[in-house]
């Protein structure tokens, strides 16, 4: 296997990638999971590396680029189909998603790029962005479920 150019940091069941087993990435998540969900499918969350964004085992500007898919979730019973298969935010989300942000931030390169996808079925993209205090470059408006890009400055950690 290549060297990683691209970090999934809660990685999930890689449900949005075309290739699960894309060469370029490294998958990360926090838990390792195989279910049945309710309605028959198999969940399968199996990271390359099981680590916690919030303090990521990583070198500064280890990546050229960044996804960062957090939970989005307050209210999901805790072993809903729901809570296993996106996770669950705790009571201190702001700092968590503040936290994991910074060390998005600090494991990609120079002028890398971060991508965040959140889905503000509980919490307003609005509140994330005053959380992570950064500006985006562009994304999407139009829906709940939101792409927003991110690039790392030439001189920021």
């Amino acid at each position: 296997m290549q060297e990683a150019r691209v970090l999934d940091a809660c990685c999930g069941s890689r449900m949005f990638w075309f290739d699960k087993k894309n060469d370029n990435a490294l998958f990360m998540d926090n838990r390792q999971l195989s279910d049945t969900l309710c309605d028959g499918r198999k969940l399968e969350v199996s990271p390359d590396i099981v680590a916690d964004f919030r303090n990521m085992p990583f070198e500064d500007s280890s990546f050229y680029m960044v996804v960062f898919d957090p939970p989005h979730l307050l209210k999901a019973g805790e072993d809903s189909w729901l809570a296993k298969k996106y996770g669950r935010l705790g009571p201190d989300w702001k700092e968590d998603i503040k936290q994991g942000f910074y060390e998005c931030m600090r494991v990609l390169k120079p002028n890398g790029t971060l991508i965040f996808k959140w889905n503000e079925d509980q919490i307003s993209i609005s509140e994330i962005l005053k959380a992570i205090d950064h500006k985006p470059l562009f994304g999407n408006r139009r829906s709940k479920t939101h792409w927003i890009v991110f690039m790392k400055d030439d001189g920021q950690l």
